[in-house]
């Protein structure tokens, strides 16, 4: 699935990484707590979380997570797009539920980590 065929199914606001919307999305973790992202090696894939902290980002590429979206209307801060931007990382941000976007991207056929 592409990053462009995500936005459009969770309704979507792409905060930086617009030159990466054609990037394939093979997998999907959902988790606020980065500890457990951090025992749960995945690539090519997407983390779905409520946690708006520079840490989220910093987890993310350290296991090598391309796309991140932040659920629940959270907002990206200055530094959490700064450092995504370093990184080449896609940054969403939906007005929906970690439940309800783990949901619908499931029914689109995106593969859940385990």
């Amino acid at each position: 699935m592409k990053v462009e065929e995500i936005i459009n199914l969770i309704d979507a606001k792409i905060v930086c990484g617009e030159e990466f919307s054609d990037r394939e999305i093979e997998k999907a973790f959902a988790s606020d707590l980065m500890s457990d992202v951090l025992t749960t090696p995945f690539d090519n894939g997407v983390l779905i979380t409520g946690l708006a902290n520079p840490q989220s980002i910093r987890t993310a590429d350290m296991m090598d997570v391309s796309t991140i979206i932040l659920a629940r209307r959270k907002k990206a801060t200055e530094e959490m797009i700064a450092l995504a931007k370093e990184n080449d990382m896609v940054l969403l941000e939906s007005p929906f539920s970690v439940f309800h976007i783990s949901g619908v991207l499931y029914s689109h056929g995106l593969s859940p980590v385990y």
